[in-house]
């Protein structure tokens, strides 16, 4: 029985005459188990794609972003990566949290490949790994279930031109999001960076979104 395919999947390969295909591409790409190559890839990673799934059954993508090895293998069937600080809203982590089926994607654009994870997200503020990934306010550990390398030849090749300055570092404070110094948003936000607003300097919604277009990176 397939681990990957279900009834409506079946329909569409067999339409598409392709079944015999997709169970091919199963047999000798889909792993239950973290090998070195795929270890070594998603460790090298600076950012990746995350699915959740909310309370109400619908789907949503985020996409999440540190310093390559902000991912972390921590044995054959586990994987680790935190939560930094956000919008506030934390729909990923509470939606992990309420459905803890989850998918990552990781992407390569320099030498397109790319590596798809499925399994099963616990969220914790108090795991005992947490202080080992500076700025994190929760750490997701995923139990993979399946794994398998995707064919790249629809990945467009980008270079990376410079990391996030908002990531966080080990013994230094992260900058102010951008939006946090709308003046629309001050009444919503902690004392603390309502001081780091007042203190880098207020700005109206139409500065911030004039950085955007821009491409300021302080946005």
């Amino acid at each position: 029985m397939s681990r990957l395919y279900r009834a409506p999947h079946r329909a569409l390969q067999d339409r598409f005459r392709t079944r015999a295909l997709a169970d091919r591409i199963e047999t000798v790409a889909a792993a239950t188990v973290i090998e070195d190559e795929s270890r070594a890839f998603i460790e090298s990673r600076d950012l990746f794609f995350l699915s959740t799934i909310d309370p109400d059954g619908r789907p949503t993508v985020s996409h999440k972003g540190g310093a390559p090895g902000f991912v972390r293998v921590l044995d054959d069937r586990t994987l680790a990566f935190p939560n930094y600080d956000g919008n506030g809203m934390y729909l990923s982590m509470g939606n992990a949290r309420s459905n803890p089926q989850v998918g990552l994607l990781f992407i390569d654009f320099e030498r397109p490949h790319r590596l798809r994870v499925q399994g099963r997200a616990s969220v914790s503020a108090n795991d005992p790994l947490i202080d080992e990934w500076p700025g994190a306010d929760l750490l997701v550990r995923v139990a993979v279930e399946d794994l398998w390398q995707n064919c790249p030849r629809y990945i467009h090749r980008y270079r990376r031109v410079a990391a996030s300055p908002y990531v966080p570092v080990a013994g230094a404070e992260a900058p102010l999001a951008g939006w946090k110094r709308i003046d629309g948003m001050q009444d919503v936000l902690s004392d603390a960076d309502q001081r780091r607003a007042e203190d880098e300097g207020v700005i109206s919604e139409q500065a911030w979104i004039d950085q955007i277009r821009r491409g300021d990176p302080r946005a």
